[in-house]
């Protein structure tokens, strides 16, 4: 699924994101989504969303 699609993007799902300091290196974290961030319905860099533990990050991957 596209990362980059607001409505594909659910609480509790399993995604790879890309944080704001990784984004030269696209060092991607694993996590479970716990809060979208992102109103717009389309975001071409990736939807932004909270993962447990507080890291925010751009989705990248659909897990």
């Amino acid at each position: 699924m596209d990362g980059t699609i607001r409505k594909n993007i659910k609480v509790g799902i399993r995604v790879l994101v890309v944080q704001k300091q990784d984004q030269r290196t696209g060092k991607l974290t694993e996590g479970v989504v716990q809060k979208v961030l992102t109103n717009s319905e389309v975001h071409h860099r990736g939807i932004k969303v909270m993962l447990e533990g507080g890291i925010v990050g751009r989705v990248q991957e659909i897990k």
